[in-house]
């Protein structure tokens, strides 16, 4: 599996898009994305479960494992909180990393975190200190530093401000983080890019534009300070519309023969199932 930073540095920057399944992998590979986004959120959804820590590291971590096995992108794995303090970093990384992943992305918040889209969520940030202890176990656990440790910056989105958002993201590069993603809900790119201009630190930017979609990728490469964009929940998003729409229809038609027209024939699945390599597979060996 390549190294992300190799893909960042051949792309000048790297578009990961998000997954929740090994289905949802392949069509991101498919689909030319440099990177994949194991997303806590869209894991969560899966499982029709709100974005609050309720997933376990074993269920992520599952997951992981299985969209490594089924893709050759590089993963970014979105570890929340890291399931708890620096102990529990130690365990997750030393975990991640020997399932395959590229990256893994701690965010500040204090554990059970809530998912920070939310309107009117809870979003409590954990000391500088503690977190910084975070980062340095993560750097220190990994055996490879092609594994990037990517710290995820909350301050914005619990609207403290600049000032502590940049306070806070020198601090974890001085700890070691090889990347910050720094996060906002603001529905413009204002903010971000007011960060961006005054981020003066020797690490790249992770963006994840879900709240202000007029960022675009080149408006990020003209910053010259972000590595990664992350397309954080359009897979679970598509596949929500794509369902209910097809749902919908079956209803009011009362059968499949209008619906049946607009979703993929049973062959496109089995080819995303690799069926051709299971009669191959027969062939040669069943006697």
């Amino acid at each position: 599996m390549p190294a992300l930073k190799d893909s960042m540095a051949q792309n000048r920057l790297a578009q990961a898009m998000a997954t929740h399944s090994p289905l949802s992998a392949k069509l991101a590979e498919e689909a030319g994305f440099e990177a994949l986004w194991a997303s806590g959120f869209e894991l969560s959804a899966l499982y029709g479960l709100p974005d609050v820590s309720l997933i376990t590291m074993t269920q992520h971590l599952d997951m992981v494992r299985a969209i490594a096995g089924a893709s050759s992108l590089p993963i970014v794995a979105d570890i929340d909180t890291g399931f708890g303090n620096a102990v529990n970093v130690v365990h997750a990384v030393r975990e991640y990393e020997r399932a395959g992943v590229a990256a893994v992305v701690i965010e500040d918040k204090t554990f059970p975190k809530v998912t920070s889209l939310i309107a009117g969520g809870r979003q409590e940030l954990v000391r500088i200190e503690e977190f910084q202890g975070k980062i340095e176990a993560a750097c220190a656990t990994r055996r490879s530093t092609d594994v990037l440790v990517i710290a995820r910056i909350e301050a914005l989105i619990a609207g403290q401000g600049q000032d502590e958002a940049l306070k806070r993201a020198r601090a974890y590069v001085e700890a070691g983080a090889d990347m910050i993603l720094v996060h906002s809900k603001q529905e413009t790119p204002d903010e971000i890019e007011a960060f961006i201009a005054a981020w003066d630190g020797a690490v790249p930017l992770v963006l994840v534009p879900t709240s202000y979609p007029q960022m675009t990728v080149e408006r990020m490469r003209q910053t010259g300070k972000v590595g990664l964009a992350i397309w954080g929940n359009h897979a679970i998003r598509a596949a929500v519309t794509a369902m209910q729409t097809v749902f919908a229809q079956i209803r009011a038609d009362g059968g499949i023969h209008t619906a049946d027209g607009t979703v993929v024939p049973v062959t496109e699945v089995f080819r995303l199932q690799n069926m051709a390599a299971v009669k191959e597979t027969e062939k040669r060996f069943l006697r």
